[in-house]
């Protein structure tokens, strides 16, 4: 599959900007109780968790504050885990935290790596500054 090499960029935008958008949506259940969900504001964990979800999702999604961002919802995503999903039993399949695991290592490497050639930042700059 090398022929994707080529594309490693813009395929790295697209994933940031897919799961900043999910992870946002996930927070906007929470804080307006929308999207089928009913809304968790009232408890304060689950507030906590809606906004970091909510403006921590969009920043990611737009590429904007993307490496702070990313590492706090990766660190949030890891709480989430062990507090909500590893009680339940050890492996994530079993418990139901995979997507609590996939988005704490997916926010790690965007962590790592920053905004990506399709951002705010690289909009703005007019170059394709990669980490902040």
């Amino acid at each position: 599959m090398n022929f994707l090499k080529r594309f490693s960029e813009q395929l790295y935008s697209l994933m940031r900007l897919v799961a900043g958008f999910l992870f946002a949506c996930h927070g906007a259940q929470k804080l307006f109780g929308v999207l089928g969900s009913p809304q968790l504001a009232r408890v304060p964990l689950m507030l906590a968790a809606g906004i970091i979800e909510f403006f921590g999702g969009l920043l990611i999604a737009l590429g904007a504050l993307t490496a702070i961002a990313a590492l706090i919802a990766s660190g949030e995503m890891a709480t989430a885990y062990f507090l909500q999903h590893a009680p339940h039993g050890l492996w994530p399949i079993k418990n139901h935290g995979e997507l609590a695991v996939l988005f704490c290592f997916v926010f790690l490497y965007i962590a790592s790596r920053g905004d990506g050639a399709w951002s705010i930042r690289t909009f703005l700059m007019g170059n394709s500054v990669t980490y902040p």
